[in-house]
């Protein structure tokens, strides 16, 4: 017997998937100070960590954000600022490698190149009030608001359950 998946069924497994993960960082971020951290050196076990990193993260979908923080925090040490700026090079390298298969592959759907303009002066823009922003505000400010983006990320899944159900 040949069982079919739609891709409504994958969708919301993604979701599934996602809220799950997403619950175990705001879980682990209220408990962090009784979470003993590791300080990983070894390139094998990074190699090892990144990988799943980026294979979790393709899966779902995502930039891998809250995931990469956590992992980051728990596995290297770092504080949540510094992890969050280490998750956007994280990301942006990602998200490159993606860009010249995509290019490479010759699949880049048409869009418009004006829209693709907007996007870019906004990420510009976005980026640089971000720093300005990371600069003046605490470790325990930035902690408070991964978790309210956290909780956003799952009301968002728990919306794209019900609509791919």
């Amino acid at each position: 017997m040949i069982c079919t998946i739609s891709n409504n069924q994958i969708a919301a497994f993604q979701a599934i998937c996602l809220i799950v993960i997403t619950l175990g960082s705001v879980v682990y971020t209220l408990n962090k100070n009784a979470i003993k951290v590791k300080r990983v050196s070894k390139t094998l076990i990074c190699f090892i960590i990144g990988n799943l990193l980026g294979i979790v993260s393709s899966f779902l979908g995502i930039g891998g954000g809250p995931i990469n923080i956590i992992i980051l925090n728990y596995f290297f040490s770092m504080s949540s600022k510094v992890a969050a700026q280490n998750s956007l090079f994280i990301i942006f390298f990602s998200q490159t490698a993606s860009l010249l298969k995509t290019a490479l592959s010759k699949a880049i759907p048409s869009f418009q190149i004006s829209l693709l303009a907007g996007m870019l002066c906004f990420a510009v823009l976005g980026s640089v009030f971000g720093r300005k922003i990371n600069e003046r505000i605490s470790e325990k400010m930035v902690q408070k608001l991964f978790l309210v983006l956290n909780l956003v990320i799952i009301m968002i899944n728990v919306y794209n359950i019900i609509k791919y159900i």
